[in-house]
């Protein structure tokens, strides 16, 4: 059942009517008519742009079409008043029995209640996290692995096939540095006083790297040059650190499908057949780029690279993707990727990246588009900055990590569920403070409580109902008579729970998970409105002494937000309460 996409059906099948009878021209396009809640609800249920966007191809008053389009709606029994509002929007009422029985259709429905198959099995790779693996994660990390992890499932619920996918950066010179770091770990297993250069990584992460590689290779490292141990402790260490992360993520509950290692483009043909392909394309020159905008350096000085031509496909200027003494830029092996991410058949691509890569995107838009001739579109979202307080101060230090407070940190303060559900209160571009203590606060203002609490209430009252000896099975409940629900109370949240098949689209469209957290605080909002006003009118309340008749069928209402709660928290990867303690 998605409610809107039947009336948005029932509105294309009165135009089509209206230009058979000679109303409408015929051939209209019907592509951009929408069928959407209304901004103020006082105007209705529904609203539909029809008359506006055919007005001017149908060469009529917006005000004549939509008359004539209310005429020959309201002869639908689900529709119980369509009334024209301002130059032409149609607002619409539906009849009491339509709300009523969206519980039906939840609970018959019941896992699969707003699933839906727009996404008709299109492959997308979706790539998030992708830090170096140089330690632990940290809270920026944090946000893109639960923004992605969500995006991710979002996709799948929504009929995409999905790849979870991260790009292990272990190909570039900060790998040279972890191992750099790990061998004076290694120093220090053996005994001996070491102090870390600038630029190294200091954490108390890498004293178990240490003692590691000391009991694989005892003393054989020990006086020796870079040439005899640096190849081997990179690797050593980043299997480490690999092990690290993915411990992390599981801490979180983030599984990746695929770990792409970027060294395994490098030597293997794999660059160079990228930059051939662009080549082929005429997208690859020798040329002089222009000096960068605003302050030159005054080290610059014009010279002749290999450049890719990214302006032909959108970027602001081209790319180099050699450097000076012939070695690929870091751009390079990022086209290669992406390169392989296309001839492995993907549809469509998403990058979860940090903040600090906005200057990425363009060039990478560019790239994919030119590999793909445009067939593959790339969407980079990019995660804003995480700021922690605690105690009504900034929380910044973690002595583990050295520098940053990690994704560890985090979790084992507040728990999975409540980190994962508050990363997702602020759309990712925007920045997010994470307050230790409000996180955890059981109030209205804590997002995650007040949806968790929604939930453990209804089951409350499942238990009691069963205690009472109701039968509360979802069958039973989908079979019993909902005519008595009327109250504006109880359609609300009806009428809430009939939006989720919608928003589940939007934001799948839309790459926005966060629109499923606002949307799951708006219904127990509601749930929650019911519940109070049932303190004060008796007859609202869910068990009703004495009659399980009524009793069910304001249970199947309960019930029914419990199963949408449990999907969109299922998106999140958030677990549902059955009980709060």
């Amino acid at each position: 059942m998605n409610l809107f996409a039947d009336i948005r059906a029932l509105v294309n099948e009165a135009l089509a009517s209206m230009a058979a009878e000679g109303m409408l021209p015929e051939g209209l396009d019907l592509a951009n008519v929408t069928v959407e809640p209304p901004r103020d609800p006082a105007h209705g249920d529904m609203a539909t742009n029809a008359a506006m966007v055919l007005a001017k191809p149908a060469r009529l008053k917006p005000r004549d079409i939509a008359e004539a389009l209310a005429a020959k709606l309201t002869d639908d029994p689900r529709i119980a008043s369509a009334e024209v509002a301002g130059p032409g929007f149609l607002n619409l009422r539906l009849d009491v029995s339509v709300w009523q029985s969206v519980p039906k259709a939840v609970l018959t429905a019941g896992t699969e209640f707003g699933r839906s198959q727009m996404g008709q099995g299109q492959k997308v790779n979706v790539e998030y996290v992708s830090a170096n693996p140089t330690g632990p994660l940290h809270v920026g990390h944090t946000r893109g692995a639960v923004f992605g992890d969500a995006l991710a499932s979002l996709l799948a619920y929504s009929g995409h096939e999905v790849t979870r996918e991260y790009y292990v950066n272990d190909g570039g010179a900060q790998v040279d540095v972890l191992a750099r770091s790990v061998y004076l770990r290694y120093l220090e297993a053996h005994g001996q006083e070491v102090e870390f250069p600038d630029g190294t990584y200091p954490g108390d992460y890498l004293v178990d790297v240490g003692e590691a590689l000391k009991a694989k290779v005892g003393d054989a490292y020990i006086g020796k040059g870079e040439e005899v141990w640096l190849s081997e402790i990179r690797e050593f260490s980043t299997e480490a650190m690999m092990n690290l992360i993915r411990a992390d993520l599981k801490m979180l509950g983030v599984e990746m499908d695929s770990f792409f290692s970027e060294k395994s483009l490098y030597g293997t043909g794999l660059i160079e057949a990228a930059i051939a392909d662009l080549d082929a394309k005429g997208l690859i020159y020798r040329g002089t780029l222009e000096p960068p905008k605003g302050k030159v350096p005054d080290d610059w000085e014009p010279r002749e690279q290999t450049l890719f031509r990214s302006t032909a496909h959108g970027d602001d200027v081209d790319r180099p993707i050699k450097k000076s003494d012939g070695g690929w830029t870091y751009f390079a092996p990022d086209i290669a990727y992406h390169y392989n991410k296309v001839t492995r058949g993907f549809d469509a691509l998403i990058d979860v990246f940090g903040a600090d890569h906005g200057g990425y995107v363009k060039r990478m838009k560019a790239a994919v588009s030119a590999l793909s001739e445009g067939r593959v579109p790339l969407d980079v979202k990019l995660t804003q900055l995480v700021k922690l307080y605690k105690n009504g101060k900034p929380f910044k230090m973690s002595k583990r990590a050295g520098t940053f407070v990690t994704l560890r940190d985090v979790v084992e303060q507040v728990g999975p569920d409540v980190t994962r559900f508050v990363m997702l209160t602020r759309k990712n571009d925007a920045t997010l403070d994470f307050d230790f203590d409000k996180v955890l606060e059981q109030s209205r203002e804590n997002p995650v409580f007040y949806v968790q609490y929604a939930h453990a209430r209804i089951c409350s009252v499942l238990r009691k109902a069963v205690e009472a000896g109701i039968a509360v099975d979802d069958a039973t409940l989908a079979g019993t008579d909902l005519s008595g629900l009327t109250h504006p109370s109880e359609l609300a949240v009806a009428k809430k729970l009939a939006e989720w098949p919608r928003l589940v689209e939007i934001a799948a469209r839309t790459h926005e998970p966060h629109r499923v957290a606002f949307y799951l605080y708006d219904l127990a909002s509601d749930l929650h409105a019911l519940w109070n006003r049932g303190n004060e009118e008796p007859s609202l309340r869910f068990l009703q002494d004495d009659d399980a008749a009524t009793s069910q069928s304001k249970i199947a209402l309960a019930r029914a937000v419990t199963v949408v709660i449990s999907a969109g928290l299922g998106i999140l990867g958030v677990a549902p309460a059955e009980e709060m303690r």
